[in-house]
């Protein structure tokens, strides 16, 4: 765990999570990234850069068989943009054949910290997009909309989207931890999901999300949540997936799931004309079952179920995020408002229209993906 300011690391040094980390896997500086991509990446971050891989390359060596690595990082703030680009850098260079998968905190309206946010975002989705394998987006608007409607948290806070964002991770790696069928190492997630290699964004769904009160009286059936996953309310990207096609599709179950409730529920699935798939993908649904049922930290707003499906799928219709974002950006870099505080910090005024561009092109990647399969309606897959 990393920051360039102490506060945030010395609340995990002392608070109830500390048990979980190496005293020396926890790294902090004494200045933070106020914000600044810049400062992430070329001037504060940049004197932490060696410190941080020398111990990450004494994690990696006291490893049997390292697989590869999975960062966290928050793509609005200085230190996740700037430090967590410089970073996956280092890993790709020094770790070039280990899987790398990303998990993205996109930046939302009503938890916006900092106005410069978008420019964080474009700047370091450009930086990283040929560094990750594969890279799960997560939008903490959709986050803070699920904690609102489904665990009726009325303001949530940092702690509760954390919260409910560790479920999705950890219904995710359950195959690499439990015995599975599906996604059992890193490279396997790379395989099943990206098509090429820039149409690396998997949307993640993840049903049900119950709050204790709810789960005291309801039970949802396989059927039920594998539909529910395909709802806008059980995403954790704002986007609209009817207007998308999917190029592939990972249902990870876990908990009491017998297999063929699950082959049902993906035929009734296939049944609903807004799922649409391009004609060129081959298996339509893969499916992972887990009988290991998934947990809860205590204390948490969401409910332990007796079954849950967490849904990997790669649909056109996330560039909707994208397009969002690229908005916020424009409205700021066509007055070049803030340029000067990123300019000051060593960075080049061309980086801007370079990443801005990059993003242009990744929009227009997924809206020609779309538009190969267009004119012709979806084939019946096979499961």
């Amino acid at each position: 765990m990393i920051d360039l300011e102490p506060a945030v690391v010395n609340d995990v040094r002392t608070g109830r999570y500390k048990e979980l980390f190496h005293p020396e896997d926890l790294i902090s500086g004494r200045e933070d990234a106020a914000n600044n991509y810049a400062r992430g990446h070329y001037t504060i971050g940049k004197n932490m850069e060696d410190q941080v891989m020398d111990r990450i390359r004494k994690v990696a060596d006291n490893c049997s068989g390292l697989q590869g690595f999975m960062i966290f990082q928050s793509f609005g703030g200085g230190t996740g943009s700037g430090l967590g680009a410089l970073l996956l850098e280092r890993l790709s260079q020094e770790f070039g054949k280990k899987s790398r998968l990303q998990f993205a905190v996109y930046p939302a309206p009503e938890m916006s910290s900092s106005v410069v946010e978008p420019y964080n975002s474009v700047l370091t989705t450009h930086a990283t997009l040929d560094l990750a394998d594969c890279t799960f987006m997560v939008d903490n608007e959709a986050i803070y909309d699920i904690c609102r409607k489904s665990l009726g948290v009325e303001r949530p806070t940092n702690n509760h989207l954390n919260g409910l964002i560790a479920q999705v991770v950890s219904s995710i790696t359950a195959s690499l931890r439990f015995s599975g069928s599906l996604n059992v190492d890193l490279n396997e997630f790379q395989t099943n999901l990206v098509p090429y290699p820039r149409i690396h964004f998997p949307l993640i769904s993840y049903a049900p999300i119950l709050s204790n009160k709810k789960a005291l009286h309801e039970q949802s059936s396989v059927a039920e949540i594998t539909s529910a996953c395909f709802e806008s309310t059980s995403q954790m990207v704002k986007c609209d997936p009817r207007k998308g096609k999917y190029m592939a599709c990972c249902l990870l179950y876990r908990g009491d799931v017998m297999a063929n409730d699950v082959t049902t529920a993906i035929a009734m699935a296939k049944k609903k004309a807004t799922i649409q798939f391009v004609d060129w993908c081959p298996t339509g649904f893969k499916v992972g079952i887990n009988n290991e049922k998934a947990t809860v930290v205590p204390g948490s707003e969401t409910a332990a179920a007796t079954r849950s499906v967490c849904m990997l799928s790669n649909t056109t219709s996330i560039a909707d995020a994208w397009n969002r974002l690229d908005h916020k950006f424009d409205l700021m870099y066509a007055k070049r408002a803030f340029v000067h505080w990123y300019v000051g910090e060593g960075m080049e005024e061309g980086e801007f229209s370079e990443a801005r561009e990059d993003l242009a092109a990744l929009e227009k990647d997924y809206m020609e993906v779309a538009a190969d399969g267009a004119a012709d309606d979806v084939e019946e897959e096979e499961y």
